[in-house]
């Protein structure tokens, strides 16, 4: 009868496949793969797909959804999307805004 899988187990077996992957995958040798790293990734992904933040909370097994809320909180494309959906054409220019031109134009190349 095997011994159940322990969580270094597993930590040796994304490592091997990904060294393996790295054969077909170049850039993937430099970077550092593990089971942690494919739970952040599946997180992310599921919530730029717009899967709710509780159904994620539950798929990853924490107890508080402040634990992943992080994962909103670090994905910068979901926010910039958020950013380009709202409608500033009726606002008006603050006065502040004509003294720093340099700070605006580093803010509207971001």
């Amino acid at each position: 009868m095997r011994e159940p899988l322990t969580r270094f187990g597993i930590h040796r077996v994304v490592t091997q496949y990904a060294a393996m992957a790295s054969k077909t995958v170049p850039t993937l040798a430099t970077k550092r793969v593990s089971p942690h790293t494919i739970r952040h990734t599946t997180a992310v992904h599921l919530l730029r797909a717009g899967v709710d933040i509780n159904t994620i909370r539950a798929w990853l097994g924490h107890v508080s959804l402040d634990t992943t809320h992080i994962y909103a909180e670090v994905d910068l494309e979901m926010k910039a999307k958020a950013l380009a959906k709202v409608d500033i054409s009726g606002l008006k220019e603050h006065p502040r805004q004509r003294s720093l031109p340099s700070l605006m134009t580093f803010l509207k190349a971001l």
